[in-house]
């Protein structure tokens, strides 16, 4: 019965939904943390889809060399004509939308119960990306203000961005509501694990505010 930020996390809770996904890209999530070696056969593969980097720090991809934010049915072809046209270790769209396990998974979440609200987490830049071809709702812009100020100002709202074929972007082209992607800390990714008591501190506010709807 504390409250979180001004709100009552009971009042939420009793009155919202809630659905979270932890980690959507855990095989690449596990390249970057664990490298290559335990990838039996793939590991040349891999090794070179990175560029015979040293290391995976920059790997932004699946397991199948297939960036997972560049996989939805939302202007695709822009990103299919400009950006990498075989797997790589990062940006490379697929050959079509939707031919990754990972991004059917997240396409499968939202059309079988779409939310009111979707907010993406993603590092780095303490940006929120909250615009999308002019097709968000009205609410977004006054929203996009109170998740700055609950940040204490670290947040940034920025209503354009020129990438496509996002989660975000399809979700807010297709459904016409709000959509927040939050680019949580700043540096270089991996952002280091001394960063979590700033980014929490700064974005507990931006989650607890999500959860409230004005009637």
């Amino acid at each position: 019965n504390s409250p979180f930020f001004g709100f009552s996390p009971m009042k939420l809770f009793s009155s919202t939904s809630l659905s979270l996904v932890p980690l959507v890209n855990p095989d690449g999530v596990d390249l970057v943390l664990n490298g290559s070696e335990g990838m039996g056969t793939r590991k040349e593969e891999l090794e070179r889809l990175n560029g015979h980097r040293p290391n995976f720090n920059e790997w932004k991809a699946n397991i199948n060399g297939v960036d997972l934010n560049k996989q939805f049915p939302s202007l695709w072809e822009i990103e299919k004509h400009r950006k990498p046209t075989a797997p790589s270790y990062r940006d490379y769209p697929g050959t079509t939308p939707l031919t990754e396990p990972e991004s059917i998974a997240m396409y499968r979440l939202i059309t079988e119960n779409p939310p009111d609200r979707l907010l993406a987490l993603h590092t780095q830049g303490e940006e929120i990306y909250w615009g999308y071809k002019g097709l968000e709702p009205e609410e977004s812009a006054a929203v996009i203000k109170d998740f700055e100020k609950v940040s204490g100002n670290i947040y940034k709202g920025i209503r354009d961005i020129d990438s496509y074929a996002g989660f975000r972007d399809w979700f807010i082209h297709h459904y016409f509501k709000e959509g927040y992607t939050v680019e949580l800390g700043k540096g270089q990714n991996p952002l280091p694990f001394q960063q979590f008591s700033h980014i929490y501190h700064a974005t507990s506010g931006i989650l607890w505010r999500s959860l409230c709807f004005h009637e």
